[in-house]
């Protein structure tokens, strides 16, 4: 459970999304409540919570395109289908070979590394700039060879104490 005005993004893997508060998931009666409109063979991705203004929302592809973008560019709703949050053409979507894989909520200086079997690659805040684009596009093809990502590790900034030192 969460406070009733925690922001979460609602998304699925057909590319559309849209945040709400937990409040909008309530529901009243036994039968629950339709938060989210799917379109054709399209799957719900499990809702991820929004702590900052400044979050940014990091979306992959199974084609391995990757797009950056604040999530304030999301409408904020309490149901539907939500907007477009990286373009998949309907043909590609429909015949299940490009479909939106992994989505996470960074905060600002947010590192990620990806593995690809037995390659990985590190992306640092800067690195991940060139993917930064607006909200609603194809999204920037990953490396040749670092396309089909099999798992992603976010390593989310330190929260900087007395006594630490750059390095």
């Amino acid at each position: 459970m969460a406070a009733d005005d925690q922001k979460l993004l609602m998304a699925s893997d057909a590319g559309y999304g849209f945040v709400c508060t937990f409040n909008d998931l309530v529901a009243r009666n036994r039968a629950g409540k339709a938060m989210i409109t799917l379109p054709e063979n399209a799957k719900a991705l499990p809702p991820l919570e929004i702590h900052g203004d400044d979050d940014m929302l990091l979306s992959i592809t199974q084609a391995g395109r990757m797009l950056m973008f604040p999530v304030a560019d999301l409408p904020q709703l309490s149901k539907g289908k939500g907007n477009k949050i990286v373009s998949i053409p309907a043909a590609q979507a429909a015949a299940g070979d490009d479909k939106l894989t992994w989505l996470f909520v960074l905060p600002p200086q947010t590192s990620l590394t990806l593995y690809v079997g037995k390659r990985k690659l590190t992306l640092r805040p800067e690195d991940l700039q060139k993917f930064r684009a607006e909200r609603g596009r194809k999204g920037t093809l990953l490396p040749r060879g670092l396309q089909r990502i099999d798992r992603v590790e976010v390593d989310l900034p330190q929260r900087a104490s007395a006594g630490d030192s750059e390095e």
